[in-house]
């Protein structure tokens, strides 16, 4: 099981981006959070099987409908053992 820390940048606030991926992670399986930041990114942490982590990924550079998403910084860590579902934190 590997981490995923992503940091994406666009229009990505005001557009469900969290909502959206938290349902995404959750189809997939993953655990792990989505929440804004206050310079406008979002930020993304999300655990579980690679093909999983892959499938985030790539939904992460196009994201919901309204949104527009310019950059998707990422980094692979090791595993957080206290996520166990798939959230937004505020």
């Amino acid at each position: 099981m590997k981490q995923l820390h992503a940091l994406v940048s666009g229009r990505v606030q005001g557009v469900f981006f969290r909502a959206s991926t938290q349902e995404e992670g959750r189809r997939l399986g993953l655990a792990g959070w989505a929440r804004n930041l206050p310079d406008g990114r979002v930020e993304v942490v999300a655990q579980g099987p690679q093909p999983a982590l892959d499938a985030l990924l790539a939904y992460l550079h196009r994201g919901p409908a309204a949104a527009r998403v310019d950059d998707v910084a990422v980094k692979w860590t090791a595993p957080d053992d206290t996520l166990h579902d798939f959230g937004v934190r505020y």
